[in-house]
């Protein structure tokens, strides 16, 4: 008779840059699965008729996106050598995604998408001035709330999504508009980048972004994910 299956769990913190910015959520994780086979890791998979390695990604990286702080949860079949890890599996992944840091998840851990509680990005303003950007910044912080119309299941409704910008800043100009630093909200109500440019102003548009920081609340405190 078999015994209770044991899976020990890996937290894996990645970047996304380049050119492979342009690849979807879906076909990261397939990478992923790839590499995590190159390197002969036994990962642990789910029961049933169609078993799939336990994979748990963080929030999705809107395509096109970059970032310095992605976060992934793999759950393997036997204990694992986390030293040397990262080096391994970049070795095993395309240019532009780098893993920088492995590290143990106690058992009965919460999943990425559920301690996640805002991220951090910076993000690229194109089509106006700096001088016309910092006004529309200034002009969103000192508005009590913000009403844009979502539509969800063919049903459209009112939102309220100034309590979700919790930080917004302009830092000076880039080469091609001006950049901005923003911290957004994930629980209950969440923007998009794409959607924060948009309520800024209909004239503007979107250029680089990149996701810097993904932060959590323990004991009262904001913090990055521990890896």
């Amino acid at each position: 008779m078999n015994g209770p299956r044991v899976n020990y769990k890996v937290r894996i913190r990645f970047t996304k840059q380049g050119k492979i910015r342009f690849t979807s959520h879906r076909d990261v994780a397939r990478l992923m699965e790839r590499a995590l086979r190159k390197v002969q890791l036994q990962v642990a998979y789910t029961e049933g008729f169609s078993p799939r390695p336990k994979l748990s990604f963080g929030l999705a990286l809107p395509v096109g996106h970059e970032s310095e702080a992605e976060y992934l949860d793999v759950d393997f079949a036997n204990e694992i050598e986390l030293e040397g890890l990262p080096e391994r599996l970049t070795a095993a992944l395309p240019d532009g995604l780098t893993v920088t840091s492995v590290a143990g998840v106690a058992p009965g851990t919460k999943s990425l998408q559920e301690i996640i509680s805002s991220c951090r990005w910076e993000i690229e303003v194109l089509d106006g001035t700096e001088e016309e950007v910092t006004h529309a910044v200034e002009k969103l912080v000192a508005s009590a709330e913000l009403n844009v119309e979502r539509v969800r299941k063919g049903k459209t409704s009112v939102v309220d999504i100034r309590p979700t910008i919790l930080k917004l800043e302009v830092m000076g100009p880039t080469s091609n508009g001006t950049r901005v630093v923003a911290e957004l909200a994930t629980e209950k109500v969440s923007i998009r980048p794409a959607e924060l440019v948009a309520v800024l102003g209909p004239n503007f548009s979107e250029g680089r972004v990149s996701r810097t920081h993904q932060w959590t609340i323990v004991d009262g405190n904001q913090m990055e994910l521990a890896v």
